[in-house]
């Protein structure tokens, strides 16, 4: 395999910030990705079809995160085999990751399609949002394919620790999304059909740019006719690391439309107080996410070198990067909650205001351990220890739900916050102890 950016020698420091740093931008650009069509829909449609796309992107990211974390599993592998220049197997892993993670993606969308009605029933949702979201979700599930297959390849070049092209192609996809966005839209009225469907048709072309890409610049990691067999141990190992990190995600998600059920209870208005303000919260979490994910690929490829001090410095300088996002966000989702609101929420809406900026800056509270929590989870991704995140995320997630349902309906969005908080702190303290005893055994 040739030298790309090998993170197993070079100064730690430097290669971690140049790791994340493109993966932050690509976080917020996917932020304002899903930003965008709320945004247009609620100028151009109404509030309705606005608090629409946020239960819409609460049923979605369910099983988007599960390709997403099925990817994210599949390039935890990968780094480990990119630095131990294992590249057949690299190969022949990224060959069995393509076959079979597409065939799950078409089976996610007719799962998708056939749950849907009894999905927004669960979530409660009114009807005046209910019959929005399934035109939207509609759509979206038959975009499964082209999201799974911008996923695995941007996997791939980040596990060879290559972070830049896939946010190229993302931020020109995020480009097409708006002019198409305000095409279908605002020019030709096919309200949220036609937002969904710029998503959709964004992601094809990210997928097609990402992959002719790929076979141009970087030959050698393509697959080659030689490498396409049917390794069942290689298989049943990325099987596993696939499904354990796609069910932390996918738990997470399932925490988020639980509470999302607790919030459609309380009604329309605090569904789209509740939408404004996860929508500016997503740019916040890209801080903590693109830290967790450079911490993953650089620790898996010098835990697949056997560089174990290296893995020991990354996980330390990895995290003091991410309590510097982590007091960084938390003041600027106190002090800026009222103009990042007033960017999202529908024009004129006043009434989802002053909730929305009660639970950004209650939750903004707890945002260090959030940004320390991602460090961790990235860490154990890395080092092959898929199943402790889904265990602290599981813990997490009870704990938010319950507390969401109890207090919510007696003080508002404010307990969704405090809720949130404190699951953070919970599984920040769990798997604290649990990669210190790691750490001891690589000293």
């Amino acid at each position: 395999m040739t030298d790309m950016r090998h993170l197993t020698r070079g100064p730690t420091g430097r290669q971690l910030i140049a790791l994340s740093a493109p993966l932050l931008v690509g976080n917020i650009l996917q932020q304002l990705y899903n930003a965008v069509d709320a945004v247009i829909v609620g100028r151009f449609v109404g509030d309705s079809a606005f608090g629409a796309v946020g239960v819409a992107g609460s049923v979605m990211n369910l099983f988007l995160f599960l390709i997403s974390g099925g990817c994210d599993g599949v390039g935890a592998l990968l780094s480990q085999f990119y630095g131990a220049e294992d590249g057949k197997t690299f190969r022949r892993d990224f060959y069995l990751s393509g076959v079979f993670g597409a065939g799950a993606s078409v089976m996610l969308t007719v799962l998708g399609l056939l749950a849907l009605p009894g999905l927004l029933a669960v979530l409660q949702t009114p009807a005046s949002v209910a019959g929005y979201a399934r035109d939207y979700l509609r759509i979206i599930f038959l975009g499964f394919p082209a999201a799974f297959a911008y996923l695995l390849t941007s996997s791939m070049l980040r596990a060879a620790g290559s972070t830049g092209a896939s946010l190229c192609f993302l931020a020109l996809a995020m480009g097409v999304n708006l002019a198409l966005d305000l095409g279908l839209v605002a020019g030709l009225s096919m309200g949220v059909r036609g937002a969904a469907l710029a998503t959709v048709l964004a992601q094809t072309l990210a997928a097609g740019l990402c992959a002719v890409y790929l076979r141009l610049r970087f030959p050698e990691l393509m697959f080659r006719r030689a490498d396409m067999v049917l390794d069942l141990p290689l298989l049943k190992r990325t099987a596993h690391f696939s499904f354990v990190t796609a069910l932390h995600m996918c738990s997470l998600y399932i925490g988020k439309l639980l509470v999302q059920g607790t919030v459609n209870s309380l009604g329309e208005d605090a569904i789209i107080a509740f939408t404004a303000a996860t929508r500016v919260e997503g740019f916040a979490n890209s801080f903590g996410d693109s830290g967790s994910a450079a911490m993953a690929v650089f620790v898996g490829q010098n835990t697949g070198a056997g560089e174990d001090r290296r893995v020991r410095d990354g996980f330390f300088q990895g995290q003091k990067l991410l309590l510097s996002f982590g007091v960084f966000m938390s003041l600027v989702m106190i002090l800026g909650a009222e103009p990042c609101l007033r960017l999202v929420l529908p024009a004129g809406n006043e009434s989802g205001l002053g909730p929305a900026m009660d639970y950004l800056r209650l939750v903004a509270c707890f945002y260090l351990f959030n940004f320390l929590g991602s460090g961790l989870a990235g860490y154990f991704r890395g080092r092959g220890r898929v199943n402790v995140p889904v265990i602290g995320a599981t813990g997490h997630i009870s704990l938010r739900v319950v507390l969401s349902f109890l207090l919510a309906p007696l003080v508002g969005l404010p307990a969704v916050a405090l809720a949130t908080g404190l699951g953070w702190i919970g599984v920040v303290a769990f798997w604290s102890v649990l990669v210190a005893r790691d750490l001891r055994r690589l000293s």
